[in-house]
């Protein structure tokens, strides 16, 4: 069944006719966050949510209960919507493959998308590239994992090739021991593994990028990543101290990669900062957690972009709004936390700093859960490390309840 209809290169006609309705696969917090930017659009936006419980599902009238791995669910919400893009990767390809030969508009299409939902077919076309990578292959057995390390060459990073995000897939084994307990583990799963390079990195850093159907394309500051358990827990942008050159070199292989690929919309290129240069990590093609910032700090936030892109309306410009940006996600913490709880601590922490810019995504916490994130847009002249530490303290308060800037 197709949907309601193809957008053109240019989605002027349909705007001025009526809005046109973007579906979301996904109902998480990026779902919630674009729903807002939608509306300032005067574009609908339907999500469809596994769970009345995800957190686009409180806030936006359009929700479809679905499973994203049904085929028929997937084909009913499309048949309701102009264009079908996603708040996360886990959607089969071949349904996607599927509802595009149905006719319906999918943003990123299944081919492009194939490369951030499998990490051996995106290590292989970066190659192919010639873009720079960790060195890596797929691996089996141990004694494989043992060939690919050599005698010197421990620890190794072993990833699932499919379904892994926030540290979930990611196994640093510093012995031959380690690798066989997550060999067994995969095998029991189904899953297929590549081993890959320990690289000793100075920094992370993404790139974020849109990309539109007819070709423009426009990129964002590149950022700085701070992770702890492969988990994102603050953004500094732009990159403190990365060098020009390099800053337009992560932007210009961030915007290769999209045209590349034929992406169309957000992609997320998460780079690893070496002493020998720049190699990529991992590739998202949705709104990512490094583009939050945007919201305050940019001219254009990441999930207007993302709308505009998929539309193939004009983009915006990802200027800086501000001259730097700290963002920290907020993590749920303790036993007995509830949503009001961390309501109540609003008044502390925009007494304590009228200029933190908080943002919920209306989750249960729970600890370790990421639960918001805060934003802290500095003036001319505000020092980096000072506007960290301020969006760390309220993000740890609104956690925890405690005031932390470590």
């Amino acid at each position: 069944m197709a949907g309601r209809g193809r957008l053109g290169l240019l989605a002027v006609t349909a705007l001025s006719a009526s809005s046109p309705v973007v579906g979301m696969v996904g109902g998480g917090q990026l779902a919630r966050m674009t729903h807002e930017a939608a509306s300032g659009l005067g574009v609908r936006l339907k999500v469809l949510a596994a769970s009345p419980d995800d957190s686009a599902a409180a806030v936006c009238p359009g929700v479809s209960a679905g499973d994203p791995a049904s085929l028929a669910d997937l084909r009913d919400f499309a048949a309701t919507c102009d264009v079908l893009t996603f708040d996360h990767e886990h959607v089969p390809s071949e349904h996607l493959a599927a509802l595009e030969r149905a006719g319906v508009c999918v943003r990123p299409g299944s081919v492009a998308l194939r490369h951030a939902q499998d990490k051996l077919v995106m290590r292989e076309r970066l190659a192919a590239l010639g873009l720079p990578c960790p060195r890596y292959s797929p691996v089996r057995t141990l004694d494989e994992v043992r060939e690919f390390a050599g005698a010197d060459r421990w620890p190794v990073v072993l990833k699932a090739v499919r379904g892994g995000y926030d540290g979930r897939g990611v196994w640093v084994c510093r012995a031959p021991g380690e690798a066989a307990e997550v060999l067994a583990a995969m095998r029991q799963r189904g899953g297929a593994v590549i081993a890959e390079e320990h690289v000793p990195f100075r920094r992370e850093l993404a790139a974020l990028v849109a990309r539109s159907p007819h070709g423009q394309a426009a990129a964002f500051p590149v950022v700085q990543t701070v992770q702890r358990d492969g988990v994102c827990r603050e953004v500094l942008g732009p990159a403190p101290g990365l060098d020009p050159g390099d800053a337009a070199r992560a932007a210009q292989l961030a915007l290769r990669v999209a045209a590349e690929l034929g992406v169309t919309g957000l992609l997320a290129v998460e780079l690893f900062d070496t002493a020998a240069g720049l190699l990529v990590n991992e590739l998202a093609m949705r709104p990512h957690n490094s583009g939050h910032w945007t919201i305050e700090g940019a001219r254009t936030s990441q999930f207007e972009q993302h709308l505009r892109a998929v539309l193939d309306l004009p983009l915006g410009t990802p200027r800086l709004a501000a001259p730097q940006v700290a963002m920290a996600n907020i993590f749920g913490a303790g036993k007995c936390e509830s949503a009001a709880d961390v309501f109540a601590r609003y008044v502390h922490v925009m007494a304590a700093d009228p200029g933190a810019k908080i943002h919920l995504y209306g989750k249960q916490p729970r600890p370790g859960r990421k639960i918001g994130h805060v934003t802290v847009p500095g003036d001319a002249g505000d020092d980096l490390a000072t506007l960290r530490a301020r969006a760390r303290r309220a993000a740890s308060y609104l956690g925890s309840g405690r005031e932390s800037d470590d």
